[in-house]
């Protein structure tokens, strides 16, 4: 598969079908996403592959906390504080496009409720993979782990999975550190769902938009 088609085919997957990944698939996904460039080779990613009973442990303490209205607190600030301009109509646009996708109004609450749990569960997708950081690295390899976890979604494509990299998963990092032996140096950036997606699942099938290029780009000459 070539780079052009492996970056249109990458999306956020919301659906996967209940069906094992194979330890040697994920393993060659990872082989091949380390090759990401970092800053003077640093290569600061640490990853936690969550499958089985350990996910299912972790993604219930997870949910729990979330249904009981416990919000959580990432170890850093994802998201700007105050929503503006066109980054606050960027967020508005793709949750209605999902909620609509899924025939969701404002009213439906609990479904809204239900939709939302679902992140903490990886989207029941056969392996969560989670992504810790020695807290004491800076924000440039924060821009090295950006690299490293699009070449995992991208060589996910080729060896035919897909995922959804989640901020949610994130969101309760002491839990997650309790359930997988990590220490407090250690900083959960993100995670990521990961398995075969559910092609019949109607949350797959929009697509976000993107800006055109002369929005975006500069050139100077």
């Amino acid at each position: 598969m070539d780079v052009k088609t492996a970056l249109e085919n990458r999306k956020s997957t919301r659906a996967f079908l209940d069906k094992t990944v194979p330890f040697e698939v994920i393993n060659a996904v990872l082989e091949q996403a380390k090759a990401a460039p970092s800053g003077v080779n640093t290569q600061p990613w640490k990853v936690a592959v969550v499958t089985g009973e350990s996910k299912k442990s972790l993604e219930s303490k997870m949910e729990v906390e979330f249904r009981a209205g416990n919000k959580g607190v990432m170890d850093y600030q994802y998201y700007p504080q105050q929503w503006e301009g066109e980054y606050k109509e960027r967020r508005k646009t793709c949750g209605l496009l999902m909620y609509s996708t899924l025939e969701i109004g404002r009213e439906d609450k609990e479904k809204q409720i239900n939709q939302w749990a679902a992140n903490y569960r990886a989207f029941d997708a056969p392996v969560m993979l989670l992504f810790f950081i020695d807290k004491v690295m800076e924000k440039g390899s924060y821009l090295d782990y950006g690299m490293f976890l699009q070449s995992i979604m991208l060589s996910a494509v080729e060896h035919g999975l897909a995922t959804c990299p989640q901020a949610a998963l994130a969101e309760y990092p002491d839990i997650a550190r309790e359930a997988l032996g990590y220490d407090d140096e250690h900083v959960l950036i993100c995670g990521m769902a990961m398995g075969y997606e559910d092609t019949s699942a109607i949350v797959n099938s929009y697509r976000t938009e993107r800006e055109d290029l002369d929005k975006i780009v500069k050139y100077f000459t």
